[in-house]
């Protein structure tokens, strides 16, 4: 199998111009192309006149070996023709069912459903090892109705929402399924063919910026969960972990003790708990569980006509099937020397009420696969520094955090509408009185209101320079009307729980950090690949492997 990289077609080519652009690519006659796949697609519109689309294709062909020596002697120093890599995923250990049928074995538990600890649960079942997954939140489907009640009637589930429960935070959100990290062993790819399997639409597999889309996420991770029961391992919802039982000499972990009282005993857990669960983060430092400030970001949603957005980016291919809604990612270095940029941008969205506290507003984007909603939305975030702008200690952040949502709460009214502001009115320096065009989408509703009072002057001073800069990039980007909703807090974990080269933690054997919550991943598909990594760490030292993660 040949992969081909770079392979540029215009936008409305036919369907048979693939198949031709490959024979030319590899100087081969069609009846020596014997089949392709694509393996990713996307598009390049840096020239809104010409768009094209832009290819990576594994293709089969008669002689490859000779195929690919005529291509290198033809194209000398070209990367763009090379053998498909092996993306095929294998399992550390062979023996799992026989570990877990010795006496006394002590299933490895996972703390948290969302995409780590449910691919983490996924893999370490599959290779007949039992896990036990607890969860404090609800199963999806409950999971959902709690959430609409917070959006329709203001009623706030603390222990069941946006944040806590079946699938975790990236449930309502666009299910975004692209990440910047290294993946050298195509871990990504291995997630998305078991979301696939789930019931995810197939074209996460090509499409450069995949996304599945709220509700095929609610019934995806349903199916994980009946796989995983169906292996043999086990889910607890309402199972909220208070404390974590550790030797008095050695600090290893020997099981969790449940908000019930029931204690359960473990040698290995994964912690999995995402960006929010800040009692858990408490419990740790209490139990003097390694932890770091980590730097995180902060500021507005920002909600745009969708339309706008199309035309900017693809000028009279706005429309276009092939492309879809439109979507953009922004950085500006402000004077102050804050970074401002654009933060999980939702196509076709809505702005959501995201809090897990009582008394406090948080926002955050969703959308279905369509992306059909009036509206693009996206965070508008600038950097926080621990140590500059809050002290350098663990739970600093969290506390800051704290501050400002209850800000956004009593300037929204009160009662979990947002405060809300049109652009023209905060770049003047005034409070908005009344909303234009643009409808905002956050529900339970907003209220007009000045944001400066619920963001930092820092904050407030840097999106100010940002989004002049950015009408330069897009247009429409600063129109007057447009609506910036706030406040934006979890945009990611104020913490990190270091760990070893093992995955434990640097000071507590047994114990492995994972995911957002524990600084490791940004987002549902670096978070499900994270989960696999600890899986792996999990078994290996269970089977007495030496284990280092890659």
């Amino acid at each position: 199998m040949l992969r081909l990289t770079e392979l540029r077609l215009p936008l409305d080519h036919p369907p048979e111009a693939l198949r031709q652009a490959i024979c030319e690519r590899l100087g081969i006659g069609a009846d020596a192309l014997e089949h392709y796949t694509v393996f990713k697609r996307g598009h390049d519109a840096r020239r809104r006149s010409a768009i094209w689309l832009v290819y990576t294709l594994d293709c089969a062909v008669r002689d490859e070996a000779d195929v690919l020596a005529r291509y290198r002697i033809a194209h000398p120093g070209n990367i763009h023709v090379q053998p498909a890599p092996d993306m095929a995923w294998h399992a550390p250990i062979t023996n799992g069912a026989a570990l877990a049928a010795a006496e006394g074995y002590k299933r490895p538990i996972i703390i948290g459903a969302g995409p780590c600890g449910f691919m983490a649960a996924l893999i370490l079942a599959r290779m007949g090892l039992r896990p036990l997954l607890l969860e404090r939140g609800k199963v999806v489907r409950e999971r959902t109705v709690d959430t609409f009640a917070l959006w329709r009637r203001s009623v706030l589930t603390p222990e069941s929402n946006v944040q806590f429960g079946e699938g975790g935070a990236g449930t309502f959100s666009d299910g975004k399924l692209y990440s910047q990290v290294r993946d050298p062993r195509f871990l990504g790819r291995k997630v998305l063919e078991e979301f696939v399997k789930a019931g995810a639409p197939e074209d996460i597999l090509y499409l450069a910026h995949p996304h599945i889309g709220t509700f095929r996420l609610v019934s995806m991770v349903e199916h994980i969960r009946q796989e995983v029961e169906q292996a043999g391992g086990e889910y607890r919802f309402g199972a909220r972990v208070d404390d974590l039982l550790l030797n008095a000499s050695t600090r290893k972990v020997e099981g969790v003790r449940l908000s019930s009282g029931e204690v359960i005993a473990a040698d290995h857990v994964v912690l999995a708990v995402g960006h929010s669960a800040r009692d858990t983060f408490a419990m740790l430092q209490k139990q003097g569980v390694s932890m770091q400030a980590k730097p995180f970001s902060m500021g507005v949603r920002i909600e745009h006509p969708q339309s706008v957005i199309d035309t900017a980016q693809f000028g009279p291919s706005a429309g276009n099937e092939q492309l879809g809604a439109a979507e953009y990612r922004l950085v500006h270095h402000a004077a102050n020397g804050r970074g401002v940029y654009s933060f999980c941008m939702c196509p076709g969205g809505t702005v959501v009420a995201a809090t897990s506290e009582e008394g406090q507003v948080v926002t955050n984007g969703m959308s279905q696969y369509s992306r059909a909603e009036r509206n693009a939305n996206s965070g508008m975030v600038v950097e926080l520094r621990p140590g500059e702008d809050y002290p350098d200690d663990p739970l600093a952040g969290i506390a800051y955090q704290r501050h400002w949502e209850r800000q956004a709460f009593l300037a929204g009214g009160g009662d979990y509408r947002a405060p809300a502001q049109r652009v023209g009115d905060f770049l003047a320096g005034r409070p908005s009185t009344a909303l234009g065009d643009v409808v905002p989408s956050y529900k339970p509703g907003v209220t007009p209101a000045d944001l400066s009072t619920c963001l930092p002057d820092f904050v407030v001073e840097a999106l100010r320079e940002a989004l002049p800069r950015f009408e330069r990039k897009l247009r429409g980007f600063a129109m007057d009307d447009a609506v910036m909703t706030g406040v934006e807090t979890r945009t990611s974990s104020p913490i990190r729980v270091p760990r070893g080269e093992d995955g434990q933690s640097v000071n507590t054997p047994g114990l492995y950090p994972a995911g957002e919550g524990a600084g490791y991943a940004g987002g549902i598909l670096s978070a499900a690949m994270d989960g696999i990594r600890m899986a792996e760490a999990v078994a290996q030292d269970m089977a007495g492997l030496p284990v280092t993660l890659a």
